[in-house]
């Protein structure tokens, strides 16, 4: 039997401890109350029967996890294609298996088995154990036996899969866009009701529709396969070839999160950018544990002219503390916050707190998703002129000259 490779181990799906632990100790028990000397746990993939878990009485490991041999020449095809029964009391009593080699080379003479299968049928591989001798006291208790563990063990591998697999999915589809900008950029004006312009434009990724995922679960995705920044730099290049269809005194809002900030990438990207034009917006979807690090990492950023603002404040507990330990630049309200505004007490109140505290510590305060007049008109009485929304302008291309 050849010992695993390197590529084999890369097919190897991962699972967390507590899950391997529940399977190794079903393997071992099965085995122990089938009187058996080995109980193996295998996965069938390309070809190949991989040893997953393994059981052995003490003084014999003919077979390792991690061992791998070709899938047709093993009584575990042979089980679960019906060609020799869960029970086989003695393999020298059938001529086919007299005739395969790993009789020999496993020295199996009793052996039971069963497969593992999901719940929409496909077959994972098998749950059997064997003895170096014949066993004539084996029956059909026994493989019910077996199958009971065999159905725990499914259940246990299923969960792990089904979320390897989805997360193989994520990748691929992610490293698929990444890897040729399958996504394009538009800009959102920010308005500034007392100047009757745009002062900025926020750049904002879309992708394919037919994807039927919105940009949020993009980006939510990437972060959930650790390739979050990759897609959030690219985003970042892609905005900034914007930046030469932009007028000088009207600046660029690029998105950027957390996670994104400490890798430390944001100063390779920026390089060269005139910082004074960009404002660097920190997303409020994500827990920041330390912020001294956060700032640290923008710092000389910052005082090279970028600023810096809290997106989606007020719509949640992590956006307030993002505000205290930031110090931003810029405010901007979240949507949840404004929308009905002119309708809603509490909203106008917190709104008017965050107004406040932004007042009080130098900061300024930008709307999102202002849609209405009267949205529009409930913030200048509260003393925001800058907004952005349908309402003064939808996400698009840049104005040409």
């Amino acid at each position: 039997m050849a010992e695993q490779t390197s590529a084999v181990a890369g097919m190897a799906v991962a699972a967390p401890h507590s899950t391997d632990e529940l399977i190794r100790c079903a393997v071992g028990l099965a085995r122990t109350c089938l009187g058996m000397d080995v109980g193996f746990v295998t996965e069938f993939r390309d070809g190949l029967r991989i040893f997953r878990h393994v059981a052995s009485v003490e003084g014999f490991s003919p077979v390792r996890a991690g061992d791998y041999d070709p899938l047709d020449e093993s009584y575990c095809a042979l089980v679960v294609n019906g060609r020799i029964p869960a029970i086989v009391q003695d393999s020298h009593a059938y001529p086919e298996l007299v005739a395969l080699a790993a009789t020999d080379q496993f020295d199996i003479r009793a052996h039971v088995g069963v497969p593992i299968r999901f719940h929409d049928g496909a077959v994972f591989g098998t749950f059997c154990c064997y003895s170096r001798n014949p066993e004539a006291n084996l029956s059909n208790c026994d493989v019910g036996t077996l199958a009971a563990f065999a159905n725990l063990i499914g259940e246990l591998i299923e969960s792990r899969v089904v979320g390897e697999r989805a997360r193989a999915a994520i990748v691929e589809r992610l490293t698929d866009v990444i890897s040729v900008g399958r996504f394009t950029m538009v800009y959102q004006g920010v308005f500034d009701t007392e100047r009757q312009r745009v002062v900025g434009y926020e750049a904002l990724a879309r992708f394919a529709p037919e994807s039927g995922r919105g940009p949020d679960q993009w980006f939510t995705e990437a972060h959930g396969v650790e390739l979050g920044h990759r897609l959030e730099m690219l985003a970042i290049e892609k905005a900034l070839a914007g930046l030469a269809l932009i007028p000088d005194g009207v600046y660029l809002a690029i998105n950027v999160s957390p996670q994104t900030i400490l890798t430390g990438v944001l100063d390779a990207v920026l390089a060269g950018a005139p910082l004074d034009r960009l404002m660097l917006e920190v997303t409020e979807h994500c827990s920041i544990t330390d912020y001294d690090q956060i700032s640290q990492a923008l710092a000389q950023l910052r005082k090279n002219g970028l600023r810096l603002a809290v997106d989606d404040a007020g719509s949640g507990y992590a956006s307030f503390r993002h505000i205290l330990k930031l110090k931003p630049d810029v405010i901007k309200l979240d949507q949840s916050l404004i929308r009905n505004i002119d309708h809603e007490a509490g909203s106008r109140a917190l709104a008017a707190a965050l107004i406040t505290f932004a007042a009080a510590t130098g900061s300024k305060v930008v709307a999102e998703g202002v849609e209405t007049e009267d949205e529009l008109s409930t913030l200048r009485e509260l003393g925001v002129h800058t907004v952005e929304g349908y309402l003064t302008g939808r996400p698009g291309s840049l104005p040409a000259g």
